[in-house]
C-alpha cells in the first residue's frame, strides 16, 4: 500500500469502531456530494474529535466559522445541552441551504443558527449584538483571513474558551516562510498570533488520514 492508501485504511478502521455514521451524518455527506459542494469537510474521526472537545469543554455556546454542508456543525451541535446555541457563519448561500437541510434532518435546527455572508462582516454584526461569550470557536473558512478570525474569536470568548483552527499544515507548506500563497500566509499569521498573544496558549498537531496530510491548531483563552 502507498502511504495515502494506508492513511485511508486506518481512517476507515477508526471510523468503523469509534465514529460510525448514523443516517443523519450519512445523509449530510450524500446531500453535500449531490450538491457538488467541495470535498473539504472534516472526516468522521475529526468530527468525533470536535464533538469530544466540545463535551470536554462543557460547551453551551459554539461559534463555527465556515459551515459548508453542516457535517462538522452536526458533530458540534450534538455536544450541546438542550438550551445550547451554535452560530455558524457561511459565505455561500448555496452551501448554507444544503447545511440547513442537513441540520434540520438531524433534529438540531432549534440549536443552530446559520448566518450567510462574508464572515468578517457577520462577525462584526454578531459582536454588535453583545452575545454571551462563546465557549468554543471552530475556524474552518478561507485561510487567508485566519488571523482575523482568531482576533474575532478572542473578542467573542472568555478566559477558558477553546479556539480550534483547522487545516493549518497546508500539505507542509506552512513551513515555507517565503510562500506567496494567501492561505499559507494567513495560516502562518494565525499560528504566530497564537504563539505571541498574551491571552492565548496554543499548540498545533500534524495529522494524516482521509483528507491527506494536514493538521489543526488549538488555543485556550487566558485571563
Amino acid at each position: 500500500m502507498s502511504e495515502p492508501q494506508i492513511w485511508d485504511a486506518v481512517d476507515a478502521y477508526f471510523t468503523a469502531h469509534l465514529a460510525p455514521a448514523d443516517e443523519a451524518l450519512a445523509a449530510a455527506v450524500r446531500d453535500s456530494e449531490a450538491a457538488a459542494l467541495p470535498n473539504i469537510a472534516v472526516t468522521a474521526p475529526q468530527g468525533k474529535l470536535l464533538h469530544m472537545l466540545a463535551l470536554i469543554q462543557g460547551a453551551r455556546t459554539v461559534l463555527e466559522i465556515g459551515t459548508l454542508g453542516g457535517y462538522s456543525t452536526i458533530w458540534l451541535a450534538r455536544a450541546l445541552p438542550a438550551d445550547g446555541r451554535l452560530v455558524s457563519l457561511e459565505y455561500s448561500p448555496v452551501h448554507a441551504e444544503v447545511a440547513g437541510r442537513n441540520i434540520a434532518r438531524a433534529g438540531l435546527d432549534k440549536l443552530v443558527e446559520i448566518r450567510v455572508g462574508p464572515a468578517l462582516e457577520s462577525l462584526s454584526r454578531l459582536a454588535d449584538e453583545h452575545p454571551p461569550p462563546f465557549d468554543l470557536v471552530f475556524i474552518d473558512a478561507d485561510k487567508a483571513n485566519n488571523p482575523h478570525y482568531v482576533e474575532w474569536a478572542l473578542r467573542l470568548t472568555r478566559p477558558g474558551s477553546l479556539i480550534i483552527v483547522d487545516n493549518v499544515v497546508r500539505g507542509g507548506r506552512v513551513a515555507h516562510a517565503d510562500s506567496t500563497d494567501p492561505g499559507v500566509r494567513g495560516t502562518r499569521a494565525a499560528i504566530e498570533l497564537i504563539g505571541s498573544h498574551p491571552r492565548l496558549s496554543g499548540t498545533a498537531i500534524q495529522t494524516v488520514g482521509g483528507k491527506g496530510y494536514d493538521g489543526f491548531a488549538l488555543a485556550r483563552v487566558l485571563p
